[in-house]
Formats: C-alpha cells, sequence, structure tokens
C-alpha cells in the first residue's frame, strides 16, 4: 500500500491518495459540511475500502480561508466543480485514469457526489452516501447514472425522510439502507463498521469489470 500527499489543481487543494498493489477501484471521497480530508469518519471507512483492494482519494473540496463560510459549505456548484477538477486530475493520471471510479459522498458532498456523476455520467460507476443530502441535487437526481446507495442512520428521521424522496427521483440501480440504532454521524458502537461494509459491498458489485470510460 503506497500513501502519497498530492495537490489537485488549479487551486492546489490538498490530497491524500492511497494505492493498493492492484486496485479493483479507485474511491473518491467528497466531504461534507465544511469536513476535509482528514474527517476521522471518512478515514475509518477509507481503511477498510483500502484493506478490501480500493484505492482511495481524501481532498479538501475548500481551501483554508473558505472552511468557515458556511455560504460555501452549502455551495453544491462550488463543491462540484472542486470534485470535477480531481477528477481531471485523476484522468490527466496514466496510472490512474484507467482505474473503474466510485465516489463516497457525507452529507452535503453526496449531492456534490450526484451532480458530479451527472456532469461526468459513463466515467463514474457508483455512489455512496454517509448520512447525505441526496435531496439538494437536484435535477441532477434524474440524470446521474451511476448505481446509488444511500445509508442513513434509523434514528436520522427528517434524513431519512430526505433520502427517501430523493431515492424516488434517481433513475439508476439504487438502494437505502438503515443502519440499526445509529444517528446521523454513526457514533454508536459498529454504526461505522457497517456502513464500511455497505461501502465495499456496494463498490465491489458495481466496480467489478469496468473500464474506466466505458
Amino acid at each position: 500500500m503506497s500513501s502519497s500527499e498530492i495537490e489537485i489543481p488549479p487551486l492546489g487543494l490538498g490530497g491524500t491518495l492511497k494505492l493498493p498493489q492492484h486496485p479493483a477501484g479507485l474511491i473518491v471521497f467528497v466531504h461534507g459540511s465544511g469536513s476535509s480530508r482528514f474527517s476521522a469518519r471518512n478515514n475509518a471507512v477509507a481503511d477498510v475500502l483500502n484493506k478490501a483492494g480500493f484505492a482511495t482519494l481524501l481532498f479538501d473540496l475548500l481551501r483554508p480561508e473558505e472552511e468557515g463560510d458556511r455560504s460555501k459549505i452549502f455551495d453544491i456548484g462550488l463543491l462540484t466543480e472542486r470534485l470535477i477538477d480531481a477528477i481531471r486530475w485523476i484522468d490527466a493520471s496514466a496510472e490512474l485514469s484507467r482505474l473503474p471510479l466510485g465516489l463516497f459522498g457525507a452529507s452535503t458532498g453526496a449531492a456534490a457526489a450526484l451532480c458530479g456523476a451527472a456532469r461526468l455520467n459513463k466515467r463514474i460507476s457508483a455512489i455512496v452516501s454517509r448520512g447525505g443530502r441526496p435531496d439538494l441535487a437536484g435535477a441532477a437526481l434524474a440524470q446521474a447514472e451511476a448505481a446509488t446507495l444511500l445509508i442513513v442512520g434509523s434514528n436520522d428521521d427528517l434524513v431519512i425522510h430526505l433520502n427517501e424522496k430523493a431515492l424516488a427521483k434517481l433513475k439508476t440501480p439504487k438502494a437505502l439502507w438503515i443502519v440499526p440504532n445509529a444517528t446521523h454521524l454513526f457514533p454508536e458502537p459498529g454504526a461505522l463498521e457497517m456502513v464500511s461494509r455497505f461501502a465495499v459491498e456496494w463498490f465491489s458489485l458495481h466496480l467489478a469489470g469496468v473500464e474506466a470510460g466505458s
């Protein structure tokens, strides 16, 4: 397993890229609500994906001076553009561009993931949302072609409702999986581990045999 710190042009956004020897695909994490590549929860999920043979990229969607600006945190268009920049960086790499691509979105990052998938379509094969706000993706819900899994805690009532509404608008292979006795950030014992298992299962199913750009 190799790990490297990278910068994504044109803004120089910081990122951490981890590559197993023979990756089954590359999962790009799309953070939300002002989080960063150092998110403990997303790093925990990434570790499980790495052990399952997936490469992962965690990167900062916001520059340091933007992190305290609530308008930036909920600017789905801005977050989507930053995601597109990261995927352009991936596709400029001979090593990475050949890998099937999945997105793991949390909170508002789930909406940006869906919007990015609607823009790039065939390049994105699968999306997993953890406690996400896919409803904020708007028209992209009906346009994205990536197989999409929405994961929500059973005690996160409002977000369950919003995810159910979003699920109805998705035209792709889709599912809504509920983690028992979990709240929004999945701090309960075993909850985040279940999220990680769900993610491995979904990406393994929908990235298997996919050729990049197909």
